[in-house]
């Protein structure tokens, strides 16, 4: 059995959980996330906690247990706190501008590109660093991930877009023989 899926999940006064068939429903000030349910999971809901077990004993169930209290636990996070990503952009001439829900980025190619923000995101701009918040870990992470995906930092002189808290290792340019 994981170790995750040992402890029980603590359900905080804010937040709501509900099964449907087949879904569960999580429910808070931030938002509401709904997760589909494997058959081999089990789900016990009481008034202040939520716990998990298998069905039999196969490799897959086991594994299925871990992942699904990670993804429970990070869904409670979500609708009350959230979670935010920032990105940073550098270069001589990298900017982005925000209408609506729109960005569009200037990253030195011949042409501009245009992202629209899922409706579930919100994302601020501040000159060239962008904050991506929402209350699901998932469309965070994997918007954060397409946007520095446009222009991935070189190890040169570090132009592109990269993560607030990513290191980028340079590498040293060419010599000049004298």
């Amino acid at each position: 059995m994981s170790r995750l899926a040992k402890k029980p999940i603590i359900i905080p006064e804010k937040v709501k959980v509900a099964e449907a068939t087949g879904n569960l429903n999580v429910t808070g000030p931030l938002g509401s996330l709904i997760l589909k349910m494997n058959p081999l999971v089990n789900i016990k809901i009481s008034d202040k906690q939520i716990e998990l077990s298998s069905v039999g004993n196969s490799l897959r169930a086991r594994a299925l247990l871990g992942t699904y209290a990670s993804h429970l636990k990070n869904m409670v996070t979500g609708v009350v706190s959230g979670f935010k990503k920032q990105l940073l952009i550098e270069g001589v001439g990298f900017k982005v501008a925000q209408v609506g829900d729109l960005l569009t980025f200037n990253l030195g190619f011949s042409h501009q590109i245009k992202v629209t923000v899922p409706k579930t995101l919100k994302v601020t701009i501040d000159k060239n660093e962008i904050s991506i918040s929402g209350a699901s870990k998932e469309v965070v992470g994997q918007f954060a991930a397409e946007i520095r995906a446009l222009k991935k930092p070189e190890p040169y002189k570090g132009k592109g877009i990269r993560y607030s808290d990513e290191v980028i290792l340079r590498k040293q340019g060419k010599k000049v023989v004298a």
